[in-house]
């Protein structure tokens, strides 16, 4: 998949211009990238849209304008764009009391690399977690990872014949299995497979 370049984003000016449009687009499409895992976890599928959108939302919100600050950006975000062969999303652990977040994340420790991906009967792909920085200690994991779903050629082949796809997590403390997952969700991500 192509990453994104300066040439790519609008500037401040435009962006405050096209941003309700922009965000209306953007919230429409993400409906087609998230899969809830049970009840308090989640997996948001990025792609070229979804990190534009993103690196928008930071140049404005920090008032970015300098070629070197969206270059630094550029480079934190362009790694979440899946390149062909893989799947990246964001994994959210979502507890709505902080107490009970707190508790949950010192019992799911690990839980990033529990999280997987099945294609109709081939063999789970387990997701390689946040390969930019390390998310987790040993008394706690973080609510949020970035997850890399590295496919093989028989996968790829099962996605392209519009094999069913199922996730879940396998971790000792949470286990759930989302078999198989919308249709409109599972077109979404055979876009994204070369």
């Amino acid at each position: 998949m192509q990453k994104l370049t300066r040439n790519d984003l609008y500037s401040l000016e435009q962006y405050a211009e096209k941003r309700a449009e922009f965000r209306a687009q953007i919230m429409a499409h993400k409906k087609n990238r998230r899969v809830p895992i049970g009840n308090h976890a989640t997996l948001y599928f990025e792609d070229h849209l979804t990190m534009q959108y993103q690196i928008q939302e930071m140049l404005r919100i920090e008032r970015i304008f300098e070629p070197a600050g969206i270059e630094e950006e550029l480079a934190a975000y362009n790694p979440l764009i899946p390149d062909g062969d893989n799947w990246k999303a964001t994994f959210m652990i979502e507890y709505g009391d902080v107490a009970e977040r707190q508790a949950a994340l010192a019992k799911l420790v690990e839980i990033e690399n529990k999280v997987w991906i099945q294609i109709a009967d081939t063999d789970r792909i387990w997701a390689i977690a946040d390969e930019d920085l390390d998310r987790t200690s040993s008394d706690k994991t973080s609510a949020v990872h970035f997850l890399r779903f590295q496919l093989n050629a028989e996968q790829i082949a099962a996605v392209k014949a519009n094999a069913e796809i199922g996730m879940g997590i396998d971790h000792i403390n949470y286990k759930f299995e989302n078999k198989p997952v919308a249709e409109n969700i599972r077109e979404a991500l055979v876009a994204e497979i070369l």
